[in-house]
């Protein structure tokens, strides 16, 4: 083990500790000196404004990228300006640009809620990869390694990890905790801070991007009219990666029929389609299901009872030849087999279970009996993979060093999930925001935000169809985190960094009609 020398010098409100390294240079400034001193001593303390700096050197599509990464906490203030909470995130600046009033801000956030950002930071967008398969299985040893396909070469990126998440704290506890954990807190209190953060970064000037994972398409979605109502700050592009259903309602019908379409990806994807189905390729084959599902499963499903037994049987026959499972089961449950159920029946026979998240993945149950799978074999994988690499990448890599538990998933319940209209609002930012453009990423065996859904949200979010040339779909042949198989991983990130460059308005475009 390479050894440390660190000295400490107080100097004014600011402690800087200086790591002795050939490699990297640390700074860590605080705003309360005297805390921070005992928080060295003890380590238990949680200090809501710290930061710590690091340089690095990576190479992105074979071109050498430096980059400074800023790991550490700011404040979430009540209306009185009382620091209330500690937000959590890692700030990666590429430090070769001069003019960083044209360089693109993206601004990230994982879903849950409660979850924190280290899904995308280390296995997406971030400068480093957690060290797993091409396909996204862990392996080990454990850590983290250089990712040649990160969008810092084009833009810098932010990660932000929301209350109870990560590192990040409350620090009052007489603060009702309605003020972060639900749909429109959550987006009313995080417009302030990413405000707080641009003007502290000097980013005001910049193109702003959002992005968000999972329900932090719910969050980005909310704030892209929060920001420009509350802080008039507006984007040039939010990315929703794979999203849910934005508040978007769903009635009975439309609910049991778009999820078809994902069975059929999931059922191709394990081989367990006809013949003639299953020698086409995936993206060849699903339109024949999403028309089945348009033009007659809907109308089939809104006849409900009444449905006459002949076109039930039809139905059925057709259901069961684009989902794998068979006839007497579609019709057992009334043509609308629920998820759980078939995560549990597509390979019941062969003893296996498929991931919620990710339909790639196995898992094997107690017993082959059931109505839904013992455990979500996806996230077991993930967590054996990521858990390691954050917490070793944080503390060995960018130096930052507490013995706070870094949370995967915090406490964030109850969550309060009434009014949300987040895709309206997307739709309404989009409306008064001309320069605002979408980008909807999607992987086909994700069972918990499916790809056809996601299609759904874009057509119910613009009925008269006049944003649709500012509103883009790419889907992946993984799941969830479609990243984690590297394929999709390198597309992924070059169809940001084509999304971002066709957003940006070419120099004196103004934004009109």
């Amino acid at each position: 083990m390479k050894k440390m020398l660190f000295s400490f010098a107080l100097t004014g409100s600011f402690l800087f500790v200086t790591a002795q390294s050939p490699s990297k240079k640390a700074e860590v400034s605080a705003a309360t000196p005297a805390e921070k001193v005992e928080n060295l001593v003890s380590n238990i303390k949680f200090n809501p404004d710290e930061k710590v700096i690091t340089q690095h050197l990576t190479t992105i599509k074979g071109q050498k990228v430096p980059y400074q990464a800023t790991t550490g906490t700011m404040p979430v203030w009540d209306e009185d300006g009382k620091t209330i909470a500690g937000i959590f995130y890692t700030y990666y600046e590429r430090s070769d640009v001069k003019d960083r009033a044209s360089r693109p801000l993206v601004i990230s956030f994982n879903g849950g809620p409660g979850s924190a950002s280290v899904w995308m930071q280390i296995a997406y967008t971030g400068p480093t990869l957690l060290n797993i398969d091409d396909e996204g299985y862990p392996v080990q040893p454990y850590g983290i390694k250089e990712n040649p396909y990160s969008i810092l070469d084009v833009a810098d990126i932010v990660f932000v990890n929301p209350v109870n998440t990560a590192y990040s704290r409350i620090t009052n506890k007489e603060t009702p905790k309605s003020t972060f954990f639900g749909v429109n807190a959550d987006v009313k209190y995080l417009a302030e801070w990413i405000k707080t953060f641009v003007t502290r970064s000097n980013r005001w000037a910049s193109p702003k991007y959002l992005i968000g994972e999972s329900y932090g398409t719910t969050r980005v979605s909310g704030l892209a009219l929060e920001l420009q109502n509350s802080q008039w700050m507006y984007l040039n592009g939010v990315v929703l990666v794979s999203p849910t259903t934005l508040g978007i309602e769903r009635g009975v019908v439309s609910k049991a029929a778009l999820r078809l379409p994902y069975y059929a990806a999931t059922a191709w994807f394990h081989k367990m389609l006809p013949s003639d189905l299953q020698s086409k390729d995936l993206t060849a084959m699903l339109p024949e299901v999403e028309n089945f599902t348009l033009n007659e499963l809907i109308p089939a499903l809104s006849k409900g009872g009444s449905l006459e037994a002949s076109q039930r049987n039809a139905i059925a026959a057709k259901i069961a030849r684009y989902s794998g499972m068979s006839e007497k089961v579609i019709l057992q449950n009334n043509l609308d087999v629920p998820l759980d159920y078939f995560w549990k029946e597509l390979l019941r026979d062969q003893g296996h279970t498929v991931g919620r998240l990710d339909s790639r993945y196995k898992g094997i149950d107690r017993k082959d009996a059931g109505d839904n799978p013992d455990f979500n074999s996806e996230l077991t994988s993930w967590l054996h993979s990521f858990t390691p690499a954050i917490n070793i990448y944080l503390r060995n890599n960018l130096g930052y060093k507490t013995d706070l538990k870094y949370n995967m998933f915090g406490p964030v319940y109850p969550w309060d999930n009434s009014g949300d209209k987040t895709g309206e609002n997307l739709r309404q930012a989009m409306a008064q925001n001309p320069y605002l453009h979408v980008l909807v990423q999607s992987g086909y065996y994700d069972g918990a935000c499916d790809y056809f859904n996601a299609k759904y949200n874009m057509w119910q979010m613009d009925p008269s169809g006049k944003l649709k040339d500012r509103m883009s779909f790419e889907g992946y042949r993984s799941g969830h985190m479609m990243y984690l198989r590297k394929e999709d991983l390198i597309k992924g990130n070059e169809d940001l960094r084509i999304f971002i460059q066709k957003s940006l308005p070419k120099p004196g475009v103004p934004a009109k009609y």
